[in-house]
């Protein structure tokens, strides 16, 4: 790297299948940023990962010129913010301090309460328990909406929350794109990011699917249901209801 800048991040085993992970893998895309993979063993963790997030001892992880940078949101921000980084002249996060504001807002309600929700629904096996977490899901999905309206006042459509370009908040939901239609289809539901739904936010969402640099990122869909079903079922007791 550049300027001596050196970039590693710790990720899971299996490629695409952690948001979190995908996540931080958008962001240093949309840097422009070369880093080293270090994909960890969720049932044998490296003496690396647990010195560097001795608390959560969990991925991701990014160690910039040996320092430790834990929590993917986290990461996306430094990503913005440190100093020597040659992706530094491609902003992710706004400029203004309310609209920065805002789109950690709703990137910590995507990531506390919006994807929770929704893998919630595979969680549950009571009929009522998961139609409330369907409805909780599909509310969650009508408030990004309308944001996304809002970030459209005044032009025809924005491409993304971020404007023209890929933004904090683009990824910070984009990376949950691949398990809403896995959780959609192993649930028997449907498409869970519906046109028919909420129109706006299904155009961005194919817009963002096709966006460089972050579309070579995202995993197959049957790929991740084939991980949801074989590893993730014995934890989670998944009641799939499809094929």
């Amino acid at each position: 790297m550049a300027g001596g800048e050196e970039l590693k991040l710790l990720g899971w085993w299996a490629p695409g299948v952690s948001p979190y992970v995908l996540r931080a893998q958008m962001a240093l895309a949309v840097k422009g940023l070369s880093y080293e993979y270090l994909p960890e063993d969720r049932w044998c963790k490296s003496d690396l990962l647990i010195a560097s997030n001795p608390v959560y001892k969990k991925v991701p992880v990014l160690i910039h010129n040996g320092k430790p940078i834990c929590e993917s949101l986290l990461i996306v921000e430094y990503l913005d913010d440190a100093l020597g980084l040659p992706g530094n002249g491609k902003p992710i996060l706004p400029a203004d301090p309310y609209s920065r504001a805002l789109a950690r807002f709703w990137a910590a309600y995507a990531n506390d309460k919006l994807f929770p929700s929704c893998a919630g629904i595979l969680k549950t096996v009571k009929q009522e328990e998961r139609a409330g977490k369907v409805e909780e899901t599909l509310s969650g999905l009508r408030h990004l909406e309308a944001i996304l309206a809002e970030c459209s006042k005044g032009e025809v459509e924005a491409p993304f929350f971020g404007g023209d370009d890929i933004g904090f908040l683009d990824i910070a939901l984009g990376c949950y794109l691949p398990w809403f239609e896995a959780v959609g289809r192993l649930a028997g539901l449907g498409p869970i990011v519906d046109p028919a739904r909420t129109p706006k936010l299904a155009a961005w969402a194919e817009r963002f699917r096709v966006a460089e640099p972050v579309k070579a990122l995202l995993p197959g869909v049957d790929e991740l249901e084939e991980y949801i079903t074989k590893v993730l079922y014995p934890k989670w007791n998944i009641a799939v209801t499809s094929n």
